[in-house]
């Protein structure tokens, strides 16, 4: 994993991987590879750290208007911290694609374990009302 000094040359880097992107627009060519993490084992951070940002934005997949929510992420810390640029960027990813929430919290969980391996994280997805329900998706993980 990057150390603070090794990732500043990736994040330097990385408006380019962005830009040369095609927009996806199928789930599973979402590049995780735009997640950059760098190393905790200097600082040993153990502080819960919380990620939150109002601009999610995914496509309902049977009327592909676009589906707007706040999403948040919860993260206890192992190794690996999330460097915030990078996800932004893999975030950006979704407005395209036609994802039901479930899945998107779900996805979205699963890929960020993957890259930064944290003792726990927890996803809250809360999309726009539509219909006159407000729907909220909480998806889990801790490490065995």
């Amino acid at each position: 994993m990057s150390s603070i000094e090794e990732l500043k040359s990736k994040y330097l880097n990385i408006n380019k991987e962005f830009e040369n992107l095609s927009v996806p627009t199928n789930v599973d060519d979402i590049k995780t590879s735009l997640l950059l993490c760098f190393d905790n084992s200097s600082s040993k951070l153990k502080s819960e750290i919380e990620i939150e940002s109002d601009e999610f934005t995914a496509v309902c997949p049977w009327t592909n208007l676009p589906d707007y929510g706040n999403l948040k992420i919860i993260y206890l810390p192992g190794q690996h911290l999330i460097e915030l640029k990078s996800l932004k960027y893999y975030l950006n990813q979704y407005r395209s694609v036609g994802i039901v929430q479930e899945y998107a919290a779900d996805r979205i969980l699963n890929d960020l374990v993957s890259v930064c391996k944290p003792e726990q994280m927890t996803i809250i997805l809360k999309y726009k009302i539509r219909g006159g329900l407000l729907t909220t998706v909480k998806s889990s993980y801790k490490k065995q």
